[in-house]
């Protein structure tokens, strides 16, 4: 006898509702009603809720059909990152907490008393950029005491040299620190404190006998070599003079010691900031007066601001500041 599972259905059409029940039908008949007698005790047994679902008999009771089941069960959907643009930020650098660079370490500005340091980023260079290798000649001459058209007075130090007019641009030059190189391989380290008119040509640098000595012979007189700019390491700050003559109405004002080429040099007025004229003997003239004895706020070609206190209008008399540029 085939078994329940293949058993050909009847004709839908044919009535079996007096046909004689034989004994193999009553015996499934009976198992089903004890079946159903059963099913019907246990899901309204006491303690389960009207109407609740159990977990038994949700499936048929296969471990992987269980499994099944839990699976296909909807979860909360995991957060999905956002796509939108996160909103703009600015950061703004200071001399006290300078960004890192990928050729050099910056050290932090000292400050002192009230004065403050704030940094921008636009360079202000001129003909003398960083990062940019020249080539020239190198001649020497006798510095005497030191001094020179930047003004700075004499000196003890030996390694300075005179830039050439073009280069010097209108004591744009002064205090620049470069590192000259023979072709040798030779390279010395020299501050600009003067400047060499014609016959120099673009690119020469008039050395010191001592700073000339170190790349090559004196008797050699005249050498090939490459030079660019440097921001070293400087034990000084700044300080400020005010020129011989200054007063409340007409004041000449420089700043010395800064280890960074200086752009500019302005003095703050009743309606902001007035950048004042830069000499060839490396003096900022106001020359009414303005702003004579007032702040200062001083630009290196980096674009780096230092901004000092009012200072007290003292002619030639050395200032210090307490703050420096920072290296690059």
């Amino acid at each position: 006898m085939a078994s329940s599972s293949h058993r050909r259905r009847p004709p839908p059409d044919q009535d079996f509702r007096w046909r004689p029940v034989r004994g193999p039908l009553l015996a499934v008949a009976a198992v089903a009603a004890v079946a159903l007698v059963v099913t019907l005790a246990v899901a309204f047994r006491p303690g389960d809720a009207a109407g609740a679902t159990r977990p038994d008999l949700a499936v048929s009771g296969h471990p992987s059909e269980a499994v099944t089941s839990a699976a296909a069960t909807p979860r909360k959907p995991s957060p999905t990152p956002s796509t939108a643009a996160p909103a703009a930020t600015v950061s703004r650098r200071t001399t006290a907490s300078p960004p890192p660079s990928p050729t050099a370490s910056r050290a932090p500005s000292p400050t002192a008393g009230n004065a403050t340091a704030r940094t921008t980023t636009a360079p202000a260079a001129g003909r003398i950029r960083p990062g940019t290798t020249y080539q020239g000649v190198a001649t020497s001459y006798d510095v005497g005491n030191g001094d020179g058209a930047c003004s700075y007075g004499p000196t003890s130090d030996v390694l300075t040299a005179a830039m050439n007019t073009a280069d010097y641009e209108t004591a744009k030059a002064c205090g620049a620190y470069v590192s000259v190189r023979a072709a040798s391989g030779t390279a010395i380290t020299v501050r600009i404190t003067n400047e060499c008119p014609a016959p120099c040509a673009v690119g020469q640098l008039d050395l010191s006998r001592q700073a000339f000595a170190k790349l090559a012979p004196l008797s050699a007189g005249r050498i090939a070599i490459t030079w660019s700019l440097l921001s070293p390491a400087v034990t000084d700050t700044v300080s400020i003079r005010y020129k011989t003559g200054s007063s409340r109405y007409w004041c000449g004002i420089q700043a010395i010691g800064h280890r960074n080429p200086l752009a500019r040099l302005e003095v703050r007025t009743g309606s902001g900031w007035l950048a004042l004229t830069r000499t060839g003997y490396n003096y900022f003239l106001s020359e009414q007066g303005t702003g004579c004895g007032g702040g200062i706020r001083l630009t290196d070609i980096y674009g780096e601001q230092l901004t000092l206190p009012a200072l007290a209008v003292r002619p030639d008399v050395v200032q210090r500041t307490g703050v420096q540029f920072a290296r690059h």
